[in-house]
């Protein structure tokens, strides 16, 4: 992230001071000046909070590869599994976080306040946060682990929040850019501009441009994103009006999804077939060479076909064999890709509307239209090529509202607040036809395509949600009370216009108390204790390919339907120093009603999933995390988290017969120990850091009889600055080229055994970034 660097140096120096002088390695002037500086460019810890939550600022964020995704930094922290195939961060099929066991659709997300739904793949209700901002606009971000802030605008996070900011326009004029170049020929630029105080007291406007284009680091394809960014602001007394429009544009070529099986058959760099389109041409057609003689042989041993019938391949020439590495139609298709446009707006003000009455309040706008292609051989196009395009399409017009209240009085700060958004969502599966030609295929992955061959499913969704919160925070000197509830309705309606065999009607979640109460202890200046309750809910998913719908009607209409619900408990220290602060917390969940979702057949046939009714889960841990400043200019990071997060029931069918025996079986995705470590040098002229990230063995079937290895990964950055205004940075990710799997569960999770849900995680990568402000 371009910085001015004046105000980072002075700024930063203060915050090393704070943390690490001491007569033996600073004087006390250093002390003194750090410790009434600003501290929003370190990891902060939580301070004063009755709940586990930590804070990451723009500088931290600034060391890691120019236009890494925000989730990627937040990494280190206690607790969080991050995973990707890519070195951003950023390639979504792959972008995966999980905190306690929870996995991504049980968390919320937030862009200054505005919800930005669950930020899965096929995302229903809001945006993924690398599109919704351009990470260099992102100011801080926050995470609470476990107890969420009761304002939060979410109705999915059962196990935790990720809160992000972004950047207010600045004071004064400026202008920032920087260029990056890389590997797999990345290249990057990124553009801001803020006008400061366009008339004394008047408005001040910022407004940012990014665009990076990088090959694939396997197979063929790129990753390419244009992003604009605006944000006015206009004060008004004490407060202000704001307003902002983000666009993006995405295009993305995914990497071939893989089994443990085939990665120990054709090597973690195997990949789909594109450019080679003869060669996935010949696998589809000696495919359906297959399908038909398996008919034919059916049709031969029943009788529906004579005795003696031939059998007469449908393609002629090509055999009824792979051609060797190639094993199963499954192993590689021709391309993929995932393609994303988005629009996200509001307007609102935040004012003290008298002496002790705050007001905010914001509206917002989001569009989307997306597409997620397949190259896929399991359908062909009539007197054409051997295969289709296969589609999910997307589009989002969804309109809300968060406001807040904050009353102050004496001891006492007050708190109501509500969120409304009203959200249709139309999502369908389309195939479109490719011609007959050798060479190259008739259309590409990377354009929205048009004139479809056919219509699967088509449907239309409403979702509309109320949620309202009521917060008192008590302030006695030693002790802070924190105790509320939030209230939530979701209802669902699901309208096919093509029904596809999928399910249609109309759900509701609702639960119009949940409590939230934390206790916060001021030992002394230095160390306090805290201890939280919390009670959530997550809605129903409006979507044909994830939650009660994406299932037959017979399925839906057996489910035993229930809102999934947890309840968090929370106890934690805090303490810091001079050249130290550290937390350790520990916590329980209990989670009720956990909806599963058996995958059923390769992900490209797109089957309905198996959903069903896993009953609890409890999920307990510790997490600890600290920083210590060695000297001024060296400092040290280090987190650790335990967890244990098991099913506690069986999955039984209707008839009480065993479908899943995963009772006493660890989550799926759910490492039992995170551990991370980081060296940061900074003399003002030279930087550098060094990050070590130890993630344990991870399950990918319910049963646990499928599991990915731990793996260590180093990353490292080393920069130089040339002035107060100019630097040049280099990054290194996968530091050591290690071969790992990163992110499981792309395709779901089987009930037993290997699948193909797996993608291998990004070799040895380098980056140099310049950067320059005025």
């Amino acid at each position: 992230m371009t910085t001015i660097f004046r105000g980072r140096l002075r700024t930063g120096a203060a915050l090393i001071a704070m943390l690490g002088a001491t007569p033996a390695f600073a004087d006390e002037a250093a002390v003194d000046a750090a410790e009434s500086a600003d501290v929003a460019e370190i990891v902060v810890l939580g301070r004063g909070e009755a709940r586990q939550v930590q804070e990451l600022g723009a500088a931290d964020i600034a060391l890691e590869v120019s236009g890494i995704s925000p989730l990627k930094a937040i990494d280190k922290l206690p607790g969080v599994n991050f995973q990707a195939a890519d070195p951003f961060g950023a390639y979504e099929w792959s972008s995966r976080i999980s905190i306690r066991g929870f996995n991504q659709n049980q968390l919320g997300f937030t862009l200054d306040g505005i919800p930005l739904g669950d930020m899965s793949y096929g995302n229903h209700n809001g945006l993924h946060i690398s599109r919704a901002i351009i990470s260099e606009n992102v100011g801080r971000v926050e995470v609470a682990q476990g107890a969420g802030a009761l304002a939060a605008a979410s109705t999915s996070n059962l196990g935790g929040t990720i809160e992000f900011f972004s950047r207010e326009p600045a004071e004064a004029f400026g202008v920032e850019a920087s260029g990056t170049y890389g590997s797999e020929e990345t290249k990057r630029a990124f553009i801001r501009l803020d006008s400061g105080a366009i008339v004394s007291g008047g408005p001040r406007l910022s407004l940012s441009y990014a665009w990076q284009d990088a090959d694939k680091w396997k197979g063929d394809g790129v990753q390419r994103q244009h992003q604009v960014n605006a944000r006015i602001v206009q004060p008004v007394g004490d407060g202000q009006f704001f307003g902002f429009v983000n666009y993006s544009d995405r295009r993305e070529n995914d990497y071939q999804d893989l089994s443990a099986e085939m990665i120990g058959r054709l090597g973690y760099n195997w990949d789909n077939f594109a450019k080679n389109w003869d060669l996935a041409v010949q696998v589809a057609k000696i495919y359906q060479n297959q399908v038909a003689r398996a008919a034919w042989a059916t049709g031969v041993a029943n009788g529906s076909l004579p005795l003696g019938t031939p059998f007469v391949a449908p393609y002629a020439g090509v055999g009824q064999s792979f051609p060797a590495p190639v094993a199963s139609v499954d192993d590689a298709y021709y391309d993929a890709a995932g393609l994303r446009k988005d629009w996200l707006a509001g307007a609102g003000v935040e004012a003290p509307l008298g002496e002790y009455w705050t007001f905010k309040a914001t509206g917002y706008y989001h569009g989307n239209k997306g597409r997620g292609l397949w190259f896929t051989p399991y359908v062909t196009t009539p007197g054409g090529a051997p295969m289709t395009i296969r589609t999910t399409e997307y589009e989002i017009e969804r309109y809300g509202i968060v406001a807040s209240s904050l009353f102050e009085v004496g001891a006492n700060k007050f708190e109501i607040g509500m969120w409304y958004e009203d959200n249709d969502f139309n999502q369908a599966r389309r195939f479109y036809g490719l011609a007959d030609t050798t060479g190259a295929p008739s259309r590409g992955s990377l354009k929205f395509p048009k004139d479809p061959l056919a219509t699967q499913w088509d449907f239309d969704f409403n979702t509309q949600t109320l949620q309202y919160h009521v917060q008192d925070t008590l302030d006695l000197g030693s002790f802070q009370i924190n105790a509320g509830w939030k209230g939530l309705r979701v209802t669902n309606l699901a309208s096919p216009t093509v029904r596809g065999g999928l399910a249609s009607g109309k759900t509701e979640a609702k639960d119009w108390f949940l409590p939230q109460a934390g206790l916060l202890y001021r030992l002394n200046d230095d160390n306090e204790l805290f201890a939280s309750y919390t009670q959530n809910m997550r809605a129903f998913e409006s979507s044909a390919t994830g939650g009660p719908f994406a299932t037959t009607q017979l399925g839906f209409d057996r489910l035993d339907l229930k809102p999934e619900t947890s309840t968090t408990y929370e106890l934690g220290f805090r303490t810091k120093s001079s050249r130290f602060q550290g937390v350790i917390a520990g916590y329980y969940v209990d989670f009720k009603d956990r909806i599963i979702a058996f995958a059923n057949g390769s992900g490209i046939v797109g089957n309905p999933a198996i959903l069903s009714n896993v009953g609890d889960v409890r999920s307990w841990g510790v997490e600890a995390a600290g920083t210590f400043r060695v000297t001024p200019e060296l400092s040290l990071f280090a987190s650790y988290a335990y967890n244990d997060s098991e099913y506690q029931d069986d999955v039984v069918n209707a008839a009480g017969a065993v479908v899943a025996a995963t009772a006493g079986k660890t989550v799926v995705n759910s490492p039992k120990h995170l551990a991370k470590g980081e060296i940061t040098w900074d003399n003002g002229t030279f930087f550098a850091r060094v990050g070590a990230n130890y993630t344990s063995k991870r399950y990918y079937s319910y049963e646990n009889d499928a599991e990915v290895g731990g793996f260590v990964i180093v990353d490292a950055s080393i920069g130089y600055r040339l002035n107060e205004r100019i630097s040049i940075q280099a990054n290194a990710t996968n530091l050591f080229d290690k071969e790992y799997v990163s992110t499981i569960g792309t395709n779901g999770f089987a009930n037993r055994g290997d699948s193909q849900t797996l993608l291998a995680g990004a070799p040895q990568q380098f980056f140099v970034t310049l950067k320059a402000g005025f």
